[in-house]
């Protein structure tokens, strides 16, 4: 199988989310990630892009009738950027939820303009 995309875990706001979680559902994330790298077009049910929010995506687990979303992003093409995760409680997305994961999108963006 090709990879079709490459994941990249920006500083720690995917580990702190993904580390404490029990294995089984560590195993979930890993299976959605897995098919997020390697599936030409990755199912809506999985990956959904966040309306009106500059670009953010938002990667879609289901596991035990809970729902758990990991924001990222896209950039250069095929790389996937992580940031925070959370377990999803209501049918809208918290504000403060998306609020945090476009802060630390451009917290990434800045870093990799002032690296270059």
């Amino acid at each position: 199988m090709e990879q079709r995309r490459q994941l990249v875990f920006f500083k720690n706001y995917f580990r702190d989310f993904f580390d404490p979680l029990d294995e089984k559902l560590k195993d979930k994330i890993d299976q959605v990630l897995f098919m997020i790298r390697i599936a030409d077009r990755i199912p809506g049910k999985f990956f959904k892009h966040l309306t009106g929010s500059d670009g953010l995506f938002e990667i879609r687990v289901e596991y035990q009738s809970n729902i758990y979303r990991i924001f990222c992003c896209f950039d250069e093409g095929n790389l996937v950027v992580l940031f925070n995760g959370f377990q999803k409680k209501s049918q809208k997305t918290p504000k403060k939820e998306i609020e945090k994961a476009l802060r630390i999108k451009s917290e990434y963006f800045e870093l990799k303009h002032k690296s270059k």
